[in-house]
């Protein structure tokens, strides 16, 4: 079999395995979202453990939830029995990860949390093992088999784990009405953080670098204004300075073959009407998301009455770090 072959073999037995989980999701799903929610609710947390793969799965979702406003910590389960049971508070809640529910330092560890209030939540292939016994809710995550040719190394019960805690992540964080502005406060640094923190007005061009011209200029000032702001577009005006539409060097190249006057044409003429437009107190991320769905170079910038305010060129994207 070539190095590709099995690539794909093992692409395969892992969807199929998520098919599989997929199709044991049942209500013991929803009872866990209601756990975690009413937790969070009363200010505890999620205290995630395991062993293993497992653990380093468990330290995964970890982050996921944190990052999305459900905190969550990660508690090592030889470590909780020599001092850092002191995560751990009433009202918390466990998720416990172990694919066989037989690990030993999990069990070992579980007479101790249970000294707490807590309620344990568990992911694993066997629903009647020691650890899901002992449980609240019970989250199978049994998969057909591994992706290992022995069948021993965790593959594919490993990835269902990690799917099982990203579904739990985005459940809790629709039930608990997460917002965009939400995540953007918990990620103000890199790409994310200056996407979804900066607004339209930090980005855009402004003053010199914004061409503007009213409806009656002639194309050829037109074409003057738009040099002088090295631009590529130019925002049309009416006589109330309200945006009524754009034009682009790519409009003037379309026109000029087909009309040999076009240099003495009034932008009213040829501009393209009712232009997009975002506003300045817009998110930076809207802007990113119509140059992503509209195919356009630039994209004018207006204020609560339509007046064009600013210009952003799609070439200053990579340079804001913002895509």
């Amino acid at each position: 079999m070539s190095h590709l072959a099995k690539a794909r073999e093992v692409f395969d037995i892992e969807l199929a395995a998520l098919k599989k989980v997929r199709a044991q999701l049942d209500d013991g799903f929803g009872r866990a979202v209601d756990v975690i929610v009413e937790a969070l609710g009363r200010r505890g947390k999620i205290v995630v453990v395991g062993i293993g793969k497992s653990g380093k799965v468990g330290q995964k979702i970890s982050a996921t939830l944190t990052s999305t406003g459900a905190t969550s910590v990660v508690l090592n389960s030889v470590d909780a029995l020599h001092g850092d049971l002191g995560i751990v508070s009433d009202g918390d809640v466990i998720l416990a990860l172990s694919y066989s529910g037989e690990s030993e330092e999990l069990l070992n560890l579980l007479p101790a949390l249970k000294r707490f209030s807590v309620k344990i939540i568990t992911l694993t292939g066997s629903g009647k093992s020691s650890l899901a016994r002992h449980s609240e809710v019970v989250l199978n995550v049994k998969v057909p088999k591994e992706a290992c040719p022995f069948n021993l190394a965790p593959t594919a019960s490993t990835t269902a784990m990690l799917v099982m805690g990203d579904a739990l992540a985005m459940a809790v964080l629709q039930a608990r009405g997460f917002r965009q502005k939400d995540f953007a406060r918990l990620h103000p640094s890199g790409a994310i953080g200056r996407a979804m923190l900066l607004r339209v007005g930090d980005i855009m061009r402004t003053g010199e670098r914004n061409a503007v011209a009213g409806e009656t200029l002639t194309v050829k000032e037109a074409l003057l204004v738009m040099t002088r702001a090295k631009s590529g577009s130019l925002a049309v005006v009416n006589a109330r300075d309200k945006l009524v539409g754009v034009f682009t060097d790519g409009d003037f190249r379309r026109h000029m073959s087909a009309d040999e006057n076009l240099l003495s044409r009034s932008l009213r003429g040829v501009m393209t009407r009712n232009p997009i437009c975002v506003r300045d107190d817009a998110l930076a991320v809207e802007a990113l998301k119509i140059f992503n769905e509209r195919n356009i170079d630039d994209l004018i910038v207006v204020n609560a009455r339509r007046e064009p305010v600013g210009l952003v060129d799609s070439q200053d994207l990579p340079k804001l770090k913002i895509m």
